[in-house]
C-alpha cells in the first residue's frame, strides 16, 4: 500500500477538511471538463448563485481527502465521529419485515461513512465499481471489507450476491446514480434533463420484496464528523415509474444538502452502446438550501 494515503489517514478531519477545500479548487481551476461538469450540473438543478458554487468546490475536495483516514483508521475512530440518527428506526423497522432492505447512498456527503455506520448495526452487502486508478482498489476494498461489510463489484457475480443477502433478509448498499452499462438502464428525468439510470434497484425490490431506503452522512462543519440522514422513497405519483420515482427521491435528498452532492459526476453522459434520450422536458422542484 502507498505510504500517503497512510500518512493522510493519520490526520485529523478537521486538517484533511482544510486540505481539502485547497484540493477542490486546485482541480477546479485545473480542469476545464471538471470546472464544466460541475457548473453545468449545478445551474440544471437550479442553483447558479456563485456562493453555491463555491461551497460546492470545496466539499467535493473534502470528499477526496478524507477517504484515506475513513478506509485505513479502525471502525471505532471512525463511528466517533458520527452522530447519531434520529431517523435510524425507518432501518429498524423495515428491517424487521425479514425481506432485506436496500439502501441507497447517492453521490452526497461522505458515502462511505454511511455503508460504515449500518455495518455495525447490520450485515451489509455492498456494490462498487472498480476504481480506474489501479491501486486505489485494495485500498478501497480494505476500508470496506469487514466482518459485516461485503463489497462485491459491479457484474453478475455482484448482482447474485445482492440477492442472496436480501432473501436472508440483510441489507445491500447501491450508489443509485451512478450510470449503469448498456442495457442496464432507462433514460429517466433526473433535476428535469433525461439521465441514463440503473434499472437494478426496482428489479432486487420486485424480486425480493425488499424495503428501499435513502441515506446520506453530512459532513458536517469545521471537520466535527458527520451526521446520518434517513428517509423512505417518496410515495409515488400516478403513472410513475419505479426508476423516475427512485430519481425523485434523491433530487428531494439533494436539495437538503445541495452543497454536498457531487456535482462534476459526468451524471448524463451517454454510455457506449446506449442510443441517446429523447427530448423531453421535466419539472425541477423548488431550491430548498440546505
Amino acid at each position: 500500500m502507498p505510504l500517503f494515503p497512510r500518512l493522510l489517514a493519520a490526520l485529523p478531519l478537521p486538517l484533511l477538511h482544510a486540505l481539502g477545500v485547497a484540493v477542490g479548487w486546485m482541480v477546479f481551476l485545473g480542469s476545464p471538463r471538471y470546472r464544466r461538469y460541475l457548473k453545468q450540473n449545478l445551474a440544471q438543478a437550479g442553483y447558479r448563485d456563485p456562493a453555491r458554487v463555491r461551497q460546492a468546490i470545496g466539499e467535493a475536495g473534502k470528499g477526496v481527502m478524507e477517504l484515506p483516514a475513513i478506509w485505513l483508521r479502525g471502525g471505532g475512530r471512525v463511528l466517533a465521529c458520527i452522530e447519531e440518527s434520529a431517523d435510524w428506526d425507518i432501518v429498524e423497522t423495515e428491517l424487521a419485515r425479514g425481506r432485506g432492505v436496500i439502501m441507497l447512498t447517492p453521490h452526497l456527503g461522505c458515502w462511505e461513512v454511511s455503508a460504515q455506520y449500518f455495518s455495525r448495526r447490520y450485515p451489509i452487502t455492498v456494490l462498487y465499481s472498480p476504481p480506474k486508478v489501479g491501486w486505489l482498489e485494495p485500498l478501497m476494498r480494505a476500508g470496506r471489507n469487514s466482518a459485516t461489510m461485503k463489497s462485491v463489484p459491479a457484474d453478475l457475480a455482484g448482482v447474485r450476491a445482492l440477492l442472496r443477502a436480501l432473501k436472508k433478509g440483510e441489507a445491500v448498499g447501491i450508489l443509485p446514480d451512478q450510470v449503469p452499462g448498456a442495457g442496464e438502464g432507462e433514460w429517466v428525468a433526473f433535476f428535469g434533463r433525461p439521465a441514463y439510470t440503473m434499472t437494478l434497484v426496482e428489479r432486487l425490490a420486485e424480486r425480493t420484496g425488499a424495503s428501499v431506503v435513502l441515506g446520506f452522512a453530512e459532513r458536517l462543519p469545521r471537520g466535527r464528523g458527520y451526521r446520518i440522514h434517513v428517509e423512505r422513497l417518496p410515495d409515488a405519483l400516478a403513472g410513475e415509474s419505479g426508476v423516475r420515482r427512485m430519481n425523485r427521491g434523491i433530487e428531494t435528498l439533494v436539495r437538503r444538502c445541495p452543497s454536498q452532492y457531487l456535482w462534476a459526476y459526468n451524471r448524463y453522459k451517454v454510455p457506449a452502446g446506449v442510443a441517446g434520450p429523447a427530448a423531453k422536458e421535466a419539472r425541477t422542484e423548488e431550491d430548498a438550501p440546505c
